[in-house]
């Protein structure tokens, strides 16, 4: 299980500092892609076997089945830490997700998610208002 939260810096060849609370869970070899709200997902390769299993029984016949599993998919790529315990992130997704320098990485649970600073920042300030709503709301979901 994947949490916390740490603060690293992506350098100018993309690599980022992955956690070391993190390595062991994620493996040596394990996927990244687009996340929500314009964060990056990081799988080890267990998590995305399962997620790829749910994905295909989505019906294809549904536009938005179609949507996600592109979305997903699509901008998916293979990360491999290197001796110092970095990886590489490719450029399409340092894009997506808006990473240029200052970087927070969060354990979620089964994954662990890579974000810009000032997004991350941004986004835990308008949840953290909100936070005893999303918690009342949750009550009607059996949590």
């Amino acid at each position: 299980m994947f949490m916390g939260e740490y603060r690293h810096s992506v350098d100018d060849k993309g690599r980022l500092i992955m956690p070391a609370k993190f390595r062991e869970g994620l493996g040596q070899s394990f996927v990244v892609t687009r996340g929500l709200d314009h964060c990056l997902f990081a799988y080890p390769r267990s998590e995305w076997t399962q997620l790829e299993q749910k994905c295909k029984t989505l019906p294809f016949t549904k536009a938005d089945a179609r949507k996600f599993t592109r979305f997903l998919f699509s901008g998916a790529s293979e990360a491999e830490l290197d001796k110092q315990g970095r990886i590489h992130i490719p450029p399409h997704l340092r894009e997506f997700a808006k990473l240029q320098k200052e970087c927070v990485v969060i354990g979620v649970s089964t994954r662990v998610e890579i974000w810009c600073k000032e997004q991350w920042d941004s986004y835990y300030s308008a949840s953290e208002e909100s936070f005893n709503e999303i918690a009342e709301s949750l009550v009607d979901l059996d949590f």
